[in-house]
């Protein structure tokens, strides 16, 4: 009995923690992006959190990296959406179809962090230290479609060929991130980007000569 109860308790523990790194996340993300990473300190971001100066650098190594966890939020979301991909869909079918899920599905503080994710991918590149950051969620995202297109094309994961798929794929949708972010943040309608999920299918069947994107698999 003893043992489940603290097996939960870590659990409860953990979950409090990652909602307290998600706070700090997305409060330092907006100081970042209102004052510059440079004019906001660490006794800022504790104070618009609610928490001690201690609080922050207990969670995080300094304070750029208090950007991570919602930088990373979408490259998870990204990976995710991979893994779910079926093999009787085409990459256009699926994406479309996970970015309607996700549109019913998002609540007001998803859609705050997915504006956050966005912001920080604009402002990386002027900010060093963020763009890290984005790149490290990129990479992963890149590993993620590296797996993905080994499975889609039956090849293993450390062929050549797949690593140079996933890398030049993940390169075009970076670029189309950072593009598509950049006109929504200078006021472009939303509307001219709702075929984004197409933009990417596109832009990962480009990448790859055609390679990947086909459904594998009748219906």
């Amino acid at each position: 009995m003893n043992g489940g109860h603290g097996a939960g308790g870590s659990g409860a523990d953990a979950a409090r923690r990652d909602r307290l790194r998600m706070d700090i996340s997305r409060e330092a993300c907006r100081l970042f992006w209102e004052r510059g990473v440079d004019a906001t300190t660490g006794d800022r971001i504790a104070r618009a959190v609610g928490v001690s100066t201690r609080t922050v650098w207990r969670h995080f190594r300094n304070k750029e990296s208090c950007a991570e966890p919602i930088v990373t939020r979408g490259a998870a979301w990204e990976t995710a959406v991979l893994r779910r991909w079926p093999p009787h869909l085409s990459l256009e079918e699926h994406l479309a179809a996970e970015a309607r899920r996700y549109a019913r599905a998002a609540t007001d503080l998803d859609r705050l962090d997915d504006l956050l994710a966005t912001r920080m991918a604009v402002l990386a590149a002027t900010e060093p230290a963020v763009r890290t950051a984005w790149l490290m969620a990129r990479d992963q995202a890149r590993r993620e479609l590296a797996e993905a297109i080994a499975h889609r094309t039956r090849r293993p994961p450390d062929d050549l060929q797949v690593l140079l798929y996933a890398a030049a794929a993940s390169a075009s949708v970076r670029v189309l991130h950072e593009t598509v972010g950049a006109a929504l943040l200078t006021g472009a309608d939303p509307e001219d980007f709702a075929d984004t999920p197409h933009r990417v299918a596109r832009a990962v069947r480009s990448a790859t000569g055609g390679a990947v994107g086909d459904p594998t698999e009748a219906v």
